[in-house]
């Protein structure tokens, strides 16, 4: 991966672009290349390429709206003499501020540079934000973790019909769009696993309910996975860990899990199921990364057993 910053690609490939588009509006409005090149600040041989078409440019500027009416509410002005050349700098710069926050050149940025991806280029319009940092960690510590957990040998016959699901909460995570997880779950299938997406925040609800009730007992614990239930898994709980049981209803889960953290948040929780509800085993972890290696020892000893 190569360093890159927004600028680069203002220069590299906004820049060309816009005065392509120029160009060539202003050629239609019968500039004579000479003209052009001056107002465009380039070569008389440059503009001849650009209305060749030898340089069109990015296709995400050309075809994006406001790209296009910029530019022709430029040429307009420049045509009617009731733009002058700081007035059409300010637009340009007006534009690209814009294509930097969640446009374009957000776009293009993210693709040169993937560990911006899901960020929406934050880091360039909002700085250093710790709260940006924050959920940049705890995204790449739950695609570590699901990495983990789907190239582990075993888990798929834990894997509950319902799904599984790696989440890890923000630190003092308040609701569901605090913890981040995998859209859709994790799924088995053809004998492995399968991952439907990159995890996101507010993913996930019966896990990530969980989770929020244990963050909110214990602030060291931010990580969780849910596996199916099973005499074998339970049994391979080591000692010293204890695999603390729940009612399984849907109904006020929360306050009945809060109360049950009152006296210490357990790293194994397990309910055996209900009326339409499969039995599912809760794990949890000071990470989503620690959650699931304590789930995939659990695993590995299950099958050993």
């Amino acid at each position: 991966m190569t360093v890159q910053l927004p600028s680069e690609i203002v220069v590299e490939r906004f820049l060309p672009t816009v005065r392509s588009m120029l160009a060539a509006e202003l050629s239609d409005r019968g500039f004579a290349q000479r003209e052009i090149a001056a107002r465009l600040g380039v070569s008389q041989a440059a503009v001849s390429q650009y209305l060749a078409g030898e340089r069109r440019g990015e296709e995400r500027f050309v075809e994006h709206p406001r790209m296009q009416a910029t530019v022709e509410r430029i040429a307009e002005g420049f045509d009617a003499g009731t733009m002058d050349d700081y007035e059409a700098l300010a637009e340009l710069l007006e534009l690209v501020r814009a294509f930097e926050d969640r446009g374009p050149i957000c776009a293009i940025h993210e693709a040169e540079m993937p560990a911006l991806a899901g960020m929406g280029c934050d880091l360039c319009v909002r700085g250093r934000d710790s709260a940006v940092q924050a959920e940049r960690e705890v995204l790449s510590n739950v695609r570590r973790a699901v990495r983990q957990f789907a190239n582990a040998p075993g888990v798929t016959a834990h894997v509950p019909n319902v799904g599984t699901n790696v989440a890890m909460a923000l630190p003092d995570a308040g609701d569901e769009t605090d913890v981040a997880a995998v859209p859709g779950r994790i799924h088995a299938m053809r004998g492995g696993v399968n991952v439907p997406a990159n995890p996101e925040f507010g993913a996930s609800h019966h896990v990530a309910t969980t989770l929020l009730a244990a963050t909110a007992a214990d602030s060291n614990v931010r990580g969780a996975v849910n596996l199916a239930t099973s005499e074998d898994l339970l049994a391979a709980v080591p000692e010293g860990t204890t695999a603390v049981a729940f009612d399984a209803e849907y109904e006020d889960r929360r306050e009945r899990l809060d109360a049950l953290f009152e006296s210490g948040v357990p790293r194994v929780l397990y309910h055996e199921g209900a009326f339409g509800i499969e039995p599912i085993t809760y794990v949890l972890g000071t990470s989503a990364v620690e959650a699931v290696a304590t789930a995939t020892t659990l695993v590995e000893r299950a099958r050993d057993d």
